[in-house]
């Protein structure tokens, strides 16, 4: 399998793994994190960032773990369709992998835990206040940032330091932007899992709540177009 197809899907699985594996600590009931708040979420989601950005591009793929930089590569003709296509595939295939991870890791957890939210919590996001103009626009600020300040990023770092950085962003963006809608920012970090809660056996899990699904699916695309196009715009 070629290596950009293996490494999209290896490092989005050390997203999901290492970033849902931290809000279902924090959310489940006996856990030894339990109850350890948002700060301790925004700070492992940032590690887990940086780790499969890390881990992707050992393994010979560019590092994105989030569909909307393969979208942007096939808009800018900088990926084939195929290419483009296939990695948005393997980062939805990692995410999914890596929630059953979560959910086999946790296994006695869910049934001591009485929430059905906090159980879906733990695969996928979901607003504070359920707002779909609010909440649309939440997830296309969260991603036109994300992406901007990440080709900022890009254009002005030297050496092995972007990963690292990347991490920060989304710490940055989880502190200030997140606590409306949870952060998606990615529509693999979402669907994936959101299709795992609704396949998995989980006990008491409750709904997988399509109706707010396709939120953070299309508002990190269009905020993230929007977003490379204004850079591009400002840069030239």
């Amino acid at each position: 399998m070629p290596p950009h197809i293996v490494g999209e899907f290896c490092g989005t699985l050390v997203l999901i793994l290492l970033g849902n594996g931290v809000v279902a600590g924090v959310l489940l009931a006996k856990t030894k994190s339990h109850g350890a708040g948002w700060i301790v979420i925004t700070v492992a989601w940032a590690i887990a960032v940086g780790c499969g950005i890390f881990t992707a591009k050992a393994l010979g793929a560019p590092g994105a773990i989030n569909p909307v930089g393969p979208l942007l590569d096939m808009i800018h003709g900088k990926a084939t369709l195929a290419d483009g296509c296939g990695m948005i595939l393997a980062e939805f295939a990692g995410a999914f992998c890596a929630a059953v991870l979560v959910w086999l890791h946790y296994w006695p957890h869910w049934k001591e835990t009485d929430s059905a939210d906090a159980k879906r919590a733990a695969f996928c996001t979901a607003p504070a206040i359920r707002h779909t103009p609010s909440n649309f626009f939440g997830e296309f600020l969260g991603t036109f940032a994300l992406v901007f300040i990440a080709s900022a990023i890009a254009k002005a770092t030297v050496g092995h330091l972007e990963p690292a950085l990347l991490g920060a962003l989304v710490w940055g963006i989880g502190l200030s932007l997140g606590g409306t809608t949870g952060y998606a920012i990615n529509p693999a970090r979402d669907l994936g899992p959101r299709i795992a809660h609704a396949l998995l056996p989980i006990a008491g899990k409750g709904h997988s709540d399509w109706g707010y699904a396709w939120i953070p699916v299309l508002a990190p695309c269009l905020g993230a177009v929007a977003a490379s196009f204004t850079f591009k715009l400002l840069v030239t």
